[in-house]
């Protein structure tokens, strides 16, 4: 325990402008514009509606370039989540064709997504940030790289996941039809202090949520560096249903070659400290 708090205290103010969003009680209102969606909070839909959130807004600093790359890209690269429940976006018309898709929730700068979707141009990407600074780091990253694969969310990962995307289903034959071929979740906040893990991204009814929008056999990935979050998701992932460790029961694999390595996770290996990374399984 002394080391994970020594861990926190080292890691915490990297965290701030890469780990995917912490929680927060805040007032909702829709957002209408690239500079509104900065300038207000854009990141859920119900005005007046207060909820117990997995992040708190910690902007940072916001620079020219990222201001304009939310005024010059965001018609290529930005979704807003305007759906309403039981009319879910299409991607095919999104995207312009029909692909596997893959999910990253809590993208921080970028960096793994941008990565991802280069190297593996044949399924389409979509992020979720609530942080504006990294969302304007990936848009003109997936500017300067000319992504076509790559769709963006400045938003709330759960309104996103309920609103804009179709939950998987069978047919009459018992084939899936829809549904995510991937989600991935990698360091989220661990939200340290006990009174605090209520505000942790992974709990049972959000599990349930993740594993709707997957397909029959599809896989959810998860990446930690704060040994007590991983025992908080396997306690949460073990028991949700549908989902199997392909490690065996709270085991964890070497990281994947598709999951760069951040520069904060060099740096506390550096120091020692561990990296969980969990694969999951989608078996109805």
């Amino acid at each position: 325990m002394a080391d994970e708090k020594k861990h926190g205290a080292r890691l915490m103010a990297d965290r701030k402008d890469n780990a995917t969003p912490s929680a927060s009680d805040q007032e909702d209102e829709p957002a209408a514009s690239a500079r509104d969606r900065l300038e207000r909070k854009p990141y859920t839909s119900e005005p007046g509606r207060r909820a117990i959130r997995s992040f708190v807004l910690r902007q940072g600093r916001f620079s020219e370039a990222q201001q304009r790359a939310f005024d010059l890209q965001w018609p290529q690269y930005g979704l807003d989540c305007i759906a309403a429940e039981g009319q879910p976006r299409d991607f095919d018309a999104t995207f312009g064709r029909s692909a596997p898709r893959v999910l990253e929730i809590g993208f921080g700068n970028g960096e793994a997504l941008r990565y991802a979707a280069a190297h593996d141009p044949a399924r389409d990407y979509i992020g979720i940030e609530v942080h504006a600074p990294g969302v304007g780091r990936l848009l003109n990253a997936l500017a300067e790289d000319g992504s076509r694969n790559v769709r963006v969310y400045h938003h709330d990962a759960v309104e996103v996941l309920t609103r804009d995307i179709a939950p998987a289903t069978l047919d009459e034959g018992g084939l899936d039809e829809g549904g995510l071929d991937e989600i991935r979740i990698y360091f989220p906040d661990p939200w340290h202090k006990k009174r605090h893990h209520k505000r942790r991204l992974l709990q049972p009814e959000f599990a349930r949520l993740l594993v709707s929008r997957l397909r029959d056999g599809g896989r959810l990935h998860l990446a930690t560096d704060w040994q007590d979050y991983a025992e908080q998701m396997w306690d949460v992932l073990d028991a949700t249903p549908g989902l199997r460790n392909r490690a065996g029961l709270r085991g964890h694999v070497p990281r994947p070659e598709w999951r760069p390595q951040t520069h904060f996770e060099s740096r506390g290996q550096r120091l020692g400290h561990g990296v969980w990374d969990l694969l999951y399984d989608v078996r109805r």
